[in-house]
């Protein structure tokens, strides 16, 4: 999806917007306001305010797949891939860290494009969850439950943009986070 320069400014602030007051709480008028716009006007440029939710949510989803392909792509050992996913996966979440809160709360107010969206999503834990299960079987490591260790993995990974501060470094956290992954809780006995 390609967007004009009006509608990537449009997009800039409806993401302050939507972080700020939610999907929900924010209007079209509220919108404008921000824009020192006319709500009217702003219909040149986009259908609705769905239409502005559908770019921030397929727009990520869009950045998720690509970068999963490339881990997909790569002939590294099992584990190194599965810290590579993680990495890559973090990488998407910290450079949006507002799209991502919006893309994981947001979400479910699609209307016209929920049902494409709902199967994009299942599509994508899918893939995570088969690229998982395949690093798991090949280090021969435990696997009770797929469905639930990929959800584990993407919702902590989704949600990891609330332990870092803009300005911080994040590389310590994103260590955290890989091992905590790989090794649980108990460390790396």
């Amino acid at each position: 999806m390609e967007l004009k320069e009006k509608q990537k400014k449009i997009l800039e602030v409806a993401i302050e917007l939507f972080k700020e007051k939610g999907y929900v709480g924010s209007s079209v008028r509220d919108l404008a306001t921000k824009l020192n716009i006319k709500a009217a006007s702003l219909y040149a440029h986009i259908r609705s305010k769905e239409e502005i939710l559908e770019w921030i949510c397929f727009g990520i989803a869009q950045d998720f797949f690509i970068e999963l392909q490339t881990v997909k792509n790569t002939e590294i050992h099992p584990k190194e891939k599965l810290n590579l996913f993680i990495d890559k996966h973090l990488s998407v979440v910290l450079k949006n860290p507002d799209v991502t809160h919006i893309y994981s709360n947001e979400w479910k107010h699609l209307e016209e494009r929920l049902p494409e969206f709902v199967e994009l999503r299942k599509k994508y834990q899918l893939e995570v969850e088969q690229l998982i299960s395949e690093i798991y079987q090949s280090q021969n490591w435990e696997l009770k439950s797929p469905v639930f260790t990929t959800r584990f993995i993407l919702h902590t990974l989704n949600n990891s943009y609330f332990w870092f501060k803009r300005n911080s470094e994040s590389f310590e956290i994103t260590e955290e986070i890989r091992d905590k992954i790989l090794f649980g809780l108990i460390g790396k006995s």
